[in-house]
């Protein structure tokens, strides 16, 4: 872009190489390096287009690496950063007025089967539940969760714009329509008034689901929900400007179902999505449950 101001002569000079040199670099091709990036460029522009932009150099080298892609994480990285590919990082938002309510201590509380153990030998051992809240410009929309956590697949979950028991209760009676778990299955959550009510409880015993409950106050307690609800709010929510309650709800379905348990890798599972690690690891027999 220099040529119109400067000689060849005076730009080689300057940079202290010989002419021949110059013109030979301009003659010669592509390196077999620059083609092996572009090369690579094209895996990762695909994979990062499955990630809906939210998969970092970890997961993007890992799914290549699953896809027989042989490279390694410090070239993925500099190749992303060189196109301007970038995952998401973690926000956070303000939480509404009024919304959750702790139950008072004596309020139906069961105890803590847990113990921050957050993993379990299989499936419908060990559900977690939480419910977290979604800004749009007709007002809050609530989100409840109900996650296996062997699989950290999305079993239940259930939309409204009341923060109710009814809410917390739709999001199991879908996990338990799904799952058909056996007795004895865990219900994990805080001691939120939603999760304490009468219904949610008559709820477990006919489905013969236990319930647990962590320390009043203390997130730790339900650590890998308050992780999945950051990953939700930070990939799908923040991302967004809600008009409404209806397109907010249509966003996280898809999210949910199209996304996070289909496509979404984690790092507990390998760098598999939820469903990958059930069709690889769930008992030919029980598979057709997770539908």
């Amino acid at each position: 872009m220099n040529e119109g101001i400067w000689t060849v002569s005076e730009m080689c000079a300057a940079l202290k190489v010989t002419r021949q040199g110059y013109y030979a670099w301009r003659s010669r091709g592509p390196s077999a390096r620059d083609l092996r990036d572009a090369e690579l460029a094209r895996d990762i522009e695909r994979v990062y287009g499955l990630g809906r932009g939210h998969f970092g150099a970890p997961k993007v080298f890992e799914r290549l690496r699953a896809d027989g892609v042989r490279t390694s994480r410090k070239r993925v990285a500099r190749i992303m950063r060189e196109r301007g590919l970038v995952g998401t990082t973690r926000g956070c938002a303000k939480r509404p007025k009024g919304g959750r309510k702790a139950a008072a201590p004596q309020a139906n509380a069961a105890p803590d089967l847990v113990k921050r153990d957050f993993s379990a030998d299989g499936p419908n051992r060990a559900w977690f539940a939480d419910i977290t809240y979604v800004r749009t410009h007709q007002g809050w929309l609530y989100l409840a969760v109900v996650l296996d956590i062997w699989s950290r697949r999305i079993v239940g979950w259930s939309m409204s714009g009341r923060m109710t028991a009814e809410l917390a209760d739709d999001a199991l009676r879908m996990a338990i329509a799904r799952r058909r778990p056996p007795e004895g299955c865990i219900h994990h959550s805080d001691h939120g008034s939603q999760y304490v009510s009468l219904l949610l409880g008559r709820t477990m015993r006919d489905a013969g689901i236990e319930p647990s409950m962590g320390s009043i106050s203390s997130p730790w307690d339900n650590a890998a929900m308050e992780s999945l609800m950051g990953i939700i709010k930070c990939e799908c929510v923040h991302a967004r400007t809600f008009g409404g309650r209806e397109q907010a709800a249509l966003e996280i379905f898809d999210y949910i179902e199209s996304f996070y348990n289909r496509v979404r890798t984690h790092s507990a599972l390998g760098y598999l999505s939820p469903d990958e690690f059930e069709r690889a690891n769930w008992p030919e027999e029980a598979a057709g449950k997770a539908a």
